[in-house]
């Protein structure tokens, strides 16, 4: 049964943390070569570069090593180190099949309110598209799939999702750098924003994977560019 709400309020991202920031900037450079499997990572080196503590660095570096971009070794410090292919794989099929999961129930729970944030997320999108702008793409987009994590109304499975997109994101967000990604991640967005709209939960839910398909390929071909 659908659930309704008075008034719609739009989603808003929590600022991001410095540790979440250096997460990316550090992602980013791995995935993109510049830092090679097998580089060392010295926290008091990157610490200097950033100009932060130790801290956050110490952080982000345990961060990355769950989506297998570093390597910690006991007493001996962090290399760079990436997932293997079939390793990525199977972190992109699971991706899927949560994401897929998310969006089917959200088209049947999502309120009134729910789905006019979704809407608006997706406004928002559409104009960053004609910006070609990837890092702010990327942010927003984040932003429209944590939307319908939570319009599952399944605290459990948005969390799980939650948690898995995180291991997965550095390589999510090297995909919007190919040419012609914006526009093709908002048209298959569109899909799927139609149909939870329309209360659709098997077509959201094929919709969904489809995409996440799209996006695991996507990034194999930039990968194989670089």
């Amino acid at each position: 049964m659908q659930r309704h709400a008075a008034t719609a309020r739009k989603p808003v991202a929590a600022p991001r943390t410095r540790t979440e920031t250096l997460r990316l900037q550090i992602a980013d450079e791995i995935v993109s070569g510049v830092l090679a499997p097998g580089t060392p990572l010295d926290e008091q080196e990157l610490a200097a570069r950033f100009g932060v503590s130790r801290t956050p660095v110490r952080e982000a570096i345990r961060q990355l090593s769950a989506s297998g971009l570093v390597s910690v070794r006991p007493h001996r410090g962090a290399v760079v180190a990436l997932p293997t292919p079939a390793q990525l794989n199977d972190m992109f099929e699971a991706m899927a099949e949560l994401e897929a999961l998310c969006a089917g129930m959200a088209a049947r729970n999502m309120t009134v309110a729910d789905r006019r944030g979704l809407e608006a997320l997706h406004d928002d999108l559409r104009l960053l598209v004609h910006e070609g702008n990837p890092t702010r793409y990327h942010e927003k987009n984040e932003a429209f799939h944590a939307a319908i994590y939570s319009g599952s109304h399944n605290g459990y499975l948005a969390e799980l999702t939650l948690m898995t997109r995180t291991r997965v994101a550095p390589f999510r967000r090297a995909q919007f750098r190919a040419t012609g990604r914006l526009g093709g991640s908002y048209q298959e967005h569109d899909l799927i924003v139609k149909a939870i709209l329309r209360g659709d939960q098997q077509g959201a839910t094929e919709a969904m994977r489809a995409h996440i398909g799209i996006v695991r390929d996507a990034f194999r071909s930039y990968a194989e560019m670089r």
